[in-house]
C-alpha cells in the first residue's frame, strides 16, 4: 500500500520539522512548502492526498490560498494555525477546509484529524465509475448522465455541480465549497443562485420531487448526493 501524501504549507522550520518526525513514522510521505506560490507549484506537482495549511504565510494570506487551491482541486485541508479566532474558523470552512485545528496543537490529536477528514472525504468514483440511482446512471469516466436509459444533455455548469458531488457519493458539499469550485471564490455567499442551478440539475435526473432521492438537500450546509442504490464497475 502506497503512503498517503501529505502537503504542509507552513513558514516554522520548526512545526516542518516536528510534522515531518511524525507523520513519517505513522506512514505518510510529506512534502513541504514554505510560501503560498511554493505550495501551488506543490499541489500541481504531487497532487496531494491532504493539505495541511498556515494562514499565516510570508507571501500570502492563507485564506486566499485555500480559494486558489478550491479552484483548482477538491483536495481536503485542514487549517493548522495560531489565527483560530471564530471569524477565522468561519472563514476558513466557507472557503471550503474540511477541518479547522488550532496551534499549539497535541500531535497525536492532529494525526486523528488528518485520519479522519481523509476517511471521510476518500473518493469512491474509482472504484466504481458508474453510479446507479433506480432510474438514473451516471457516468463519471465519460461525462454522461442516462434517465431511463436515455442520455440526457447536462450543461457545462450543470456538470460541473453534479461532478462535484459525484466525487464523494454520501459526503456533504458545503454551499461554499460548491459555489467556488463551479462558480469562483467571488460567489460563495450566492446560495440562492445555488438552489436555482440545483433545481434544474435535479429537474433533468427527474428528482424534482421531494423527497429527493438523488441530490439531497442539508438544511444549513449544503448538498449531498445519496450513496449509489447500484454500485456498477465498468
Amino acid at each position: 500500500m502506497r503512503r498517503r501524501l501529505v502537503l504542509l504549507v507552513d513558514g516554522d522550520p520548526v512545526i516542518q520539522r516536528l510534522l515531518r518526525a511524525t507523520l513519517t513514522t505513522r506512514e505518510y510521505s510529506l512534502v513541504v512548502a514554505a510560501t503560498a506560490e511554493a505550495a501551488l507549484g506543490a499541489l500541481d506537482r504531487h497532487e496531494p492526498d491532504l493539505v495541511l495549511l498556515d494562514i499565516v504565510l510570508p507571501d500570502r494570506c492563507g485564506f486566499e490560498l485555500l480559494q486558489d487551491i478550491r479552484l483548482r482541486s477538491a483536495v481536503p485541508v485542514i487549517i493548522v494555525s495560531a489565527r483560530a479566532a471564530p471569524d477565522d474558523r468561519i472563514r476558513g470552512f466557507e472557503l471550503g477546509a474540511d477541518d479547522f485545528v488550532a496551534k499549539p496543537f497535541y500531535l497525536d490529536e492532529l494525526v486523528a484529524r488528518i485520519e479522519a477528514v481523509l476517511r471521510r472525504t476518500s473518493p469512491t468514483v474509482d472504484r466504481s465509475p458508474l453510479l446507479q440511482y433506480d432510474r438514473v446512471t451516471i457516468d463519471l469516466a465519460n461525462r454522461r448522465v442516462f434517465v431511463d436509459g436515455q442520455e440526457v444533455r447536462l450543461s457545462r455548469t450543470e456538470w460541473s455541480l453534479l461532478e462535484q458531488l459525484a466525487r464523494q457519493p454520501g459526503r456533504v458539499v458545503r454551499h461554499s465549497e460548491l459555489l467556488s469550485h463551479v462558480w469562483g471564490p467571488e460567489f460563495i455567499r450566492e446560495t440562492y443562485y445555488l438552489r436555482t442551478w440545483v433545481s434544474r440539475l435535479r429537474a433533468k435526473l427527474r428528482d424534482d420531487e421531494e423527497p429527493h432521492r438523488i441530490i439531497q438537500t442539508r438544511p444549513g450546509l449544503g448538498y449531498r448526493l445519496a450513496d449509489p442504490a447500484v454500485p456498477v464497475t465498468a
